[in-house]
């Protein structure tokens, strides 16, 4: 008599109801995103102002929350949760157990990283424009025009050239970071009565450590992480930018994402306080952003300019101007290289996703809001 041979029966494994929990959120999460970006950039005029007093409220409440510590949480987050990742990722290989678990966890933990990003911040890029809070007339300007506006903010910068710490070959003392950094998170206050728009929180900025330096090998000087709303500047920043830079990435805190409107709202922030470091970096960044721009337009009115002031009485001041741009210049030439190039490109398609349409150009577009801002102010203003 033949036996049938037996049948053996594997009986399925369930997926716990918590990994499927993950796996939804996860989905739901990340396909928010995209359609939070189309809706923004279609119809963005709709959800304005309202969307930036959320966004302000929201990021306020995050930057409280994070401002027990000097230093930028998130860089330590990102790298813990990498490194826990990858050894969680190991022992599971390992003892041969499933990974569906550790999937949905990373999963769910990335797409509510991208959606607190997007939803919470990103899409401030499609704001009107600041020009329209700050009652300015923005428009195209002759090369007359930026080259006396490019005078007056020179003329300016030179006056204040030797009130800031200085050794005694007149290069620039490097100041307390975390001092800085407390003044350049309240800057917006000084201006926050005249425009709301500035109105927010007031934590200091912090300092990027595990990432600082890997940030300047990128070309970038500063970062504001979103999600944690933590506004971040390496330690080893160029001293002559460091108080503008700070109140760069402290603008972004203020729902400002366009780099062109954080960068003017940086130098308006740094002239308005009554600290000569920043008062006097946000006059030589407004000359530098002018002279750089004049001097691709029209070179030889940009050497005028520069030859003309060295030889009146800002003689002295212009000096430490042009020291200062070279002391720049050299500190941040080591970390130019590949990495800078790719960062560069990675930060150009970031903001042209998010409707910038000349991506890392907007940075020195600031230019044609100095105009405005200084042809607005003439009448009241000493013309150069």
């Amino acid at each position: 008599m033949q036996n049938d041979p037996k049948q053996i029966v594997i009986p399925k494994q369930k997926v716990p109801r918590s990994i499927k929990v993950r796996l939804v959120a996860a989905a739901v999460l990340a396909l928010l995103c995209p359609a939070i970006w189309y809706v923004f950039s279609s119809f963005g005029d709709a959800f304005f102002p309202t969307y930036r007093i959320f966004s302000k409220g929201l990021l306020g409440v995050q930057a409280t929350l994070a401002s027990f510590a000097p230093f930028a949480l998130w860089d330590f987050l990102t790298v813990g949760l990498i490194i826990a990742a990858i050894i969680s990722l190991i022992v599971r290989i390992v003892r041969k157990r499933s990974l569906i678990a550790w999937f949905s966890t990373v999963a769910c933990v990335l797409s509510a990283t991208a959606f607190l990003f997007v939803g919470g911040w990103a899409v401030n890029h499609y704001a009107p424009p600041l020009s329209r809070d700050l009652g300015l007339d923005v428009e195209q300007y002759s090369n007359e025009q930026l080259a006396e506006a490019c005078a007056y903010y020179y003329q300016q910068a030179a006056q204040l050239a030797d009130q800031v710490p200085r050794d005694e070959e007149g290069e620039l003392v490097p100041q307390d970071f975390f001092e800085l950094a407390r003044i350049a998170g309240a800057s917006y206050a000084n201006i926050s009565d005249q425009y709301p728009v500035f109105d927010g929180t007031t934590v200091p900025v912090k300092a990027l450590l595990l990432a600082g330096d890997p940030l300047l090998y990128s070309g970038h000087v500063g970062i504001f992480f979103s999600p944690t709303a933590e506004s971040s500047v390496p330690l080893n920043c160029a001293s002559s930018e460091m108080p503008f830079t700070m109140c760069h990435e402290a603008a972004h805190r203020m729902g400002l994402a366009s780099e062109e409107e954080a960068n003017f709202a940086a130098i308006m922030a740094c002239t308005a306080n009554s600290d000569a470091r920043f008062t006097y970096a946000g006059y030589y960044l407004a000359f530098c952003y002018c002279h750089n721009a004049l001097s691709d337009s029209n070179p030889e009115l940009a050497q005028y300019l520069t030859d003309l002031a060295a030889k009146s009485s800002l003689a002295d001041g212009a000096h430490l101007i042009a020291q200062d741009r070279y002391a720049t210049y050299l500190h941040y030439l080591p970390y130019e290289g590949p990495a800078k190039e790719t960062g560069t490109q990675v930060n150009d398609t970031y903001l042209k996703t998010f409707g910038e349409e000349t991506g890392v150009r907007s940075y020195g577009l600031v230019v044609d809001y100095l105009i405005a801002w200084y042809e607005q102010s003439s009448p009241q203003l000493q013309k150069p």
